[in-house]
């Protein structure tokens, strides 16, 4: 697929076991493989997204990341307060949010 300039950055086409170094994977309810946090993963070597990077791939505006941050309970994929202003996304974060609240209809017989 060819990107034109201003487009926004995919998301991450590789596994999560590629993101991960030293992180737990297990299984929910629904057999969903997911990543445990992991105090001893190198969350450096991940692709991080800004706000308005994330806002442009999920097609959402930015005021929605932002409201979902500041919901209580928070809502939205983890994020981290690198500031009072800087907000970033880890790509793996996204990605298993993303998996989390995937709906796959039934095909009813």
């Amino acid at each position: 697929m060819l990107r034109t300039p201003g487009d926004p950055p995919p998301l991450p086409t590789e596994p999560i076991a590629d993101y991960t170094d030293r992180q737990t994977h297990t299984k929910n309810e629904d057999g969903a493989r997911f990543v445990q946090d992991d105090s001893r993963s190198s969350l450096l070597v991940n692709a991080w997204y800004s706000t308005r990077d994330l806002a442009a791939c999920l097609r959402v505006d930015t005021s929605t990341l932002r409201r979902w941050r500041t919901a209580q309970p928070p809502q939205g994929p983890p994020f981290v307060s690198v500031s009072e202003r800087v907000i970033m996304y880890s790509a793996v974060d996204v990605e298993e949010w993303l998996r989390r609240h995937r709906t796959v209809p039934r095909r009813d017989a």
